[in-house]
């Protein structure tokens, strides 16, 4: 006697923070906060959450005959998966057409009850946070079982600000991990630190990191970042040489002055005013503008444009995860970025800036472009010249993401 087994579809939890990255391309330097979703889009910005949650989810649609999707309603997923074709569950729908981190604790509470097999959701650092005190609090009231009431974890990086162990390097690396899953890949489990920064202090260019808890998470090494390294670089004199070359280098162009520790040491030592987490510009080794927006940085560009000034753009990576373009810098949009591109010189009008010590650490990953432009990404693929110290440069490859 036969018995046929008809396998149970992958529950597939699916929350999208649709103001997610909202402020960081008119320099607000993040989504948190009363009335800063409503300033950044006065200001011009556009929502990006869910175009960066569709790259995830579309590379699952192969398989959707094989997963049903538990989601919140309109914006915070529903129309992202129904947009594709899958199969959607609303579980939780808002009662106001402005979402609040209350709307994603509220749906996470209810994927609890259904005994999803992981929770893909999109967002920054806020987001993740979210989601962590509402798994904690599950698992805290749960006694001895917590471990039956919880669930893996997956982040889509939306944000502006992704400190955080819980995400995956891009979005199209968040739809490879579920991809191994569904095909019934062995995928180990660790459990990955959620950290997150004070965004009234990160305004003022202060970096003041915090650890928030712990989930668990699907642990393939390819795919998920690690946790940002954060402080000041140690060797003061590494840094002295990188901006010694650099700044030998500034004539009568304009410079574009990336976020970081590393250009910010370059900054300091023109003496200039610096935005530790922004874009400032420089001409002829004088300040013209702190902390742009990026309406601000396209019309500037168009101004030296006009004058037949050549247009450079310092930028350095993200110590530990090795973004160069998508995290922290969305004010460099496409548009900026070809711009710069489309001038005589082509990619040598990007410099990028390292020590040899942030560049060894990432274990020879590539540096990755995700400008949310998929051909503006392949056609910054290829191998740089990283300036490390005074005329010292070494070749790295840049990547676009998976």
């Amino acid at each position: 006697m036969t018995t046929n087994l008809t396998p149970s579809k992958f529950k597939l939890g699916f929350i999208i923070n649709p103001i997610a990255g909202l402020g960081g391309s008119v320099a607000l330097k993040g989504s948190d906060g009363e009335g800063i979703a409503e300033q950044a889009i006065a200001l011009g910005a556009t929502p990006k959450a869910n175009s960066r949650a569709e790259q995830a989810l579309a590379l699952l649609v192969p398989y959707k005959d094989d997963l049903i999707i538990y989601t919140a309603g309109g914006e915070m997923g529903e129309n992202c998966a129904r947009k594709l074709g899958f199969s959607v569950e609303i579980i939780y729908s808002s009662d106001s057409d402005k979402t609040t981190e209350t709307d994603t604790e509220n749906s996470v509470l209810v994927l609890k009850n259904i005994g999803i097999d992981i929770l893909l959701f999109a967002g920054g650092d806020g987001t993740a946070r979210n989601i962590c005190a509402t798994v904690s609090a599950i698992s805290n009231n749960s006694g001895e079982n917590s471990s039956d009431n919880t669930f893996p974890v997956l982040g889509i990086p939306a944000g502006c600000k992704i400190h955080s162990g819980v995400y995956a390097i891009t979005p199209k690396a968040a739809g490879r991990v579920i991809e191994l899953m569904l095909t019934k890949q062995l995928v180990s489990l660790t459990e990955a630190d959620v950290m997150d920064i004070d965004e009234s202090l990160f305004r003022q260019g202060v970096v003041k990191a915090k650890r928030y808890g712990e989930m668990q998470i699907p642990s393939e090494l390819r795919y998920i970042q690690a946790v940002k390294s954060g402080g000041k670089e140690l060797d003061e004199l590494v840094l002295q040489d990188i901006a010694a070359d650099i700044i030998e280098r500034m004539d009568d162009d304009l410079f574009i002055i990336g976020s970081g520790s590393t250009t910010a040491f370059l900054m300091e030592e023109l003496s200039l005013e610096n935005t530790l987490l922004g874009v400032d510009a420089v001409c002829q080794h004088e300040l013209l503008n702190n902390d742009l927006t990026e309406p601000q940085l396209w019309q500037l560009l168009q101004d030296y444009k006009a004058k037949d000034a050549t247009i450079k753009l310092v930028i350095t990576l993200i110590g530990g995860q090795g973004h160069i373009f998508g995290r922290g810098n969305q004010q460099l949009s496409p548009r900026v970025i070809r711009e710069i591109l489309a001038q005589q010189g082509g990619k040598e009008n990007i410099l990028i800036i390292a020590t040899k010590t942030k560049l060894a650490a990432l274990n020879a990953r590539p540096l990755i472009a995700d400008t949310g432009d998929s051909e503006l990404d392949q056609q910054l693929c290829g191998y740089f010249a990283i300036t490390t110290g005074y005329k010292d440069q070494v070749l790295y490859q840049v990547s676009s993401p998976e």
